[in-house]
């Protein structure tokens, strides 16, 4: 049998849904687990948005379309993003893809050059995919660590000596996944001075969160002077309009648009034709379904938040965004014996039927910031107080 490339041997995942697997083969054995694993709204996608997709269906929407996607789509993300970001944005420096990790890719592929040393730094923790897509296009990943003891946003400091002559790219998250922080205004206007230095790094800005922001009004970079040029602005349906798996996303930069349009040619032709038009409506219909949406997912933090600080051995800060909470379960590992989180992780999902990621599934652990777990509160009211309780008569039953 021919060998795997080593590109394909050593290539990462995105772990939720490996322990989504897990789940439902749990399940399929009769176990009842609730689930804290996976980041996707719990809510239906909104029936406007369906109708607009069935309609396009009916109207014989089928076959393939340009490759950044049809013009009233792009028309339509321009509109957002110069509503939500307070930036002017034209259709022509818009492309949609099929959702938001091609256009990691994309960008990866457009600004590096493989094997020739070029730096790309990223959160750590982090989404999974940032690490694994640097590496698999032959650049070199440099993580900036972000720390409990400085709200889980990034040291300027550390940036700083991490910013080279090989630098090419710096992704940024906010509201960000797994932590659930947000980077102020305050924060990019430093970021942007910073990076003045550096005129040859590119900013990929990750805000498929941005419609789930709690405390103030959203920030990109994008809007702060000097940077909208540099920086791709990034963002998807799936979370804000609970449409994961209609599989649309979107990027602005009028100098990589053309790049990244041959490489979605040289991909996926052009994203599914009929979802296209269900985002359309999406971005130009009601927005009351998305707002209800949010302030659920904002109470939930509320209630989760509250819940964990309240069981002995775990630390939990409330996040600015998103729906995750990034809880310190140092103390409960020590009180039961447990080695690490991903150990913990494992004996919650088989023995209290509770289902969570543990912190190696975002990156390597940062160093003297202890032990770290993800639950999406992307669950039920209901599910959020039962499972808690699973977790702490399961620290109860274990303690030393």
């Amino acid at each position: 049998m021919p060998d795997l490339s080593r590109r394909a041997s050593e290539l990462g995942t995105e772990n939720a849904f490996v322990v989504l697997g897990e789940v439902a083969e749990l399940r399929a054995q009769g176990k009842e687990i609730i689930s804290f694993c996976i980041g996707q709204p719990d809510f239906p996608t909104p029936e406007h948005i369906c109708l607009a997709g069935i309609r396009a269906i009916a109207d014989g929407h089928h076959g393939y379309t340009p490759s950044p996607g049809i013009q009233p789509l792009r028309e339509a993300v321009a509109g957002y993003f110069t509503r939500t970001r307070r930036v002017e944005v034209t259709p022509d420096e818009v492309v949609c893809g099929c959702g938001g990790k091609p256009f990691i890719s994309y960008t990866i592929l457009s600004v590096t050059d493989y094997g020739q040393g070029h730096e790309v730094i990223y959160p750590n923790p982090g989404f999974p995919i940032y690490q694994s897509q640097i590496a698999a296009n032959g650049a070199v990943p440099v993580p900036l660590h972000l720390r409990e003891g400085n709200g889980f946003v990034f040291d300027l400091d550390d940036l700083r000596s991490k910013l080279n002559k090989n630098t090419r790219l710096l992704f940024l998250c906010s509201p960000q996944n797994p932590t659930g922080s947000v980077l102020s205004r305050s924060d990019l206007e430093e970021l942007a001075r910073i990076l003045a230095d550096y005129p040859d790094v590119w900013v990929y800005s990750d805000e498929v969160y941005s419609g789930l922001v709690y405390d103030g009004p959203f920030e990109s970079i994008a809007a702060i002077d000097g940077m909208r040029d540099r920086t791709v602005i990034a963002d998807t349906a799936s979370k804000t309009y609970a449409m994961t798996g209609w599989r649309i996303g979107y990027a602005a930069n009028k100098t990589l648009a053309p790049a990244f349009t041959r490489w979605v040619t040289n991909t996926d032709s052009c994203p599914p034709h009929p979802n296209q038009w269900a985002v359309v409506e999406a971005l130009n219909g009601p927005q009351d379904a998305s707002e209800a949406m949010r302030r659920v997912f904002q109470q939930r933090r509320e209630r989760i938040v509250e819940g964990l600080n309240a069981i002995d051995g775990i630390t939990c800060q409330t996040p600015g965004g998103a729906f995750y909470v990034w809880p310190n379960v140092t103390e409960v590992c020590k009180m039961t014996g447990i080695a690490d989180s991903e150990e913990l992780r494992k004996r919650l999902l088989h023995e209290a039927g509770v289902a969570i990621l543990a912190d190696i599934h975002f990156g390597t652990r940062v160093v003297g910031d202890g032990e770290h777990v993800r639950f999406s509160y992307a669950s039920s009211f209901a599910d959020i107080d039962s499972g808690l309780e699973k977790i702490a008569d399961f620290i109860h039953k274990n303690k030393r």
